[in-house]
């Protein structure tokens, strides 16, 4: 079978996670790592132990030939142009989140990976976590019956802040991190949102931006949910999955259903749960594995970035809802 040139752009502290897991996959290797500092960079190829070429760069690292695909693992603010031009020189990309920080910037990577052709994944890394594996797994075989709710929460406290404690963040706690818990209200509910009304508050009035944020979305097939996140309340990381289904529920992990007629309690369901920001608690591996795949076989991910359109609308359109007095917006956004 064919071995993929591997790469990854931006050498941080999530690259790590993406550079083994390439260097686990037995169809590709890794050939090249980037970074603005050369230093960061070398100290990633050294920490594997590997032979591969080192660009500071992006334009000579795009132009090396023995790339196949590679990672965007840089700062949000750069991730639009970079996929742009990924696309345009033919690389199949993994896309770390948020992919773009304004509409603008989104539909036109979009625009630019569709008439590439090049396959993406959006770095949506918990549709491999093992509870939502199960949790699928369940709706698919009808445990809960016709969804109706989904409900998710992203609560991580642990931000980068200013002196005086000011949330420092160009983006909302929802756009930066929160886009997890939209996108996975869409994955579990299979169906884009048509529209978003959100509330913001910040308790520090120095904030950049809104630091904490709830929002009311609908769906594309009539249901409803929710989705918050906190970026300034004292407490360890939470990620919270609530599915409410006209024959049962699913509540992190624990299961109420139909299937078990005699049941009168929750029955909780072990398995690795989405509870912990530390990215080696990630499964990077299973998101890799993906993307090779999708590659090698010639289709398209269930989280590439056409998918991933609707979910950034979604944190996009929150931020307009909360400037226009919590107004209903309506997705695709129109401006």
């Amino acid at each position: 079978m064919e071995t993929l040139g591997a790469a990854i752009w931006g050498a941080g502290n999530v690259s790590t996670e993406h550079i083994r897991s390439y260097v686990a996959n037995p169809h590709c290797e890794v050939r090249a790592i980037g970074s603005r500092t050369r230093a960061s960079a070398e100290s990633k190829r050294d920490m594997f132990g590997l032979d591969c070429a080192i660009y500071t760069d992006y334009e000579e690292f795009l132009g090396d030939a023995g790339i196949d695909v590679f990672s965007i693992c840089t700062p949000a603010e750069n991730h639009s142009r970079e996929a742009i031009l990924g696309a345009e020189a033919g690389k199949h990309m993994l896309v770390e989140k948020p992919v773009a920080t304004s509409f603008e910037e989104l539909h036109a990577m979009d625009s630019a990976v569709q008439e590439a052709g090049v396959k993406t994944v959006v770095s949506f890394v918990l549709h491999w976590n093992e509870m939502i594996i199960n949790l699928k797994t369940l709706i698919g075989a009808g445990a809960l019956g016709e969804v109706f709710y989904v409900q998710t929460d992203y609560w991580h406290p642990l931000w980068v802040r200013g002196r005086d404690g000011a949330w420092e963040q160009e983006q909302t706690s929802m756009l930066l991190g929160g886009c997890h818990a939209v996108d996975m209200t869409r994955y579990l509910m299979e169906s884009d949102i048509v529209s978003v009304t959100a509330l913001g508050v910040d308790v520090n009035p120095n904030n950049f931006s809104n630091a904490n944020m709830t929002t009311l979305v609908e769906f594309a097939n009539g249901r409803i949910g929710k989705v918050s996140c906190i970026g300034e309340s004292r407490m360890p990381y939470v990620f919270n999955v609530e599915v409410f289904g006209s024959e049962g529920t699913f509540r992190n992990g624990h299961l109420y259903s139909h299937f078990t007629p005699a049941q009168n309690d929750w029955t909780f369901i072990p398995s690795i749960e989405p509870d912990s920001a530390d990215v080696a608690h990630h499964p990077f591996q299973g998101q890799i594995d993906h993307l090779i795949e999708c590659i090698l076989e010639g289709k398209d991910s269930h989280v590439d970035l056409r998918d991933a359109v609707n979910t950034h609308e979604a944190c996009l359109g929150a931020e307009v809802s909360i400037a226009r007095d919590n107004s209903k917006i309506r997705l695709p956004y129109e401006g």
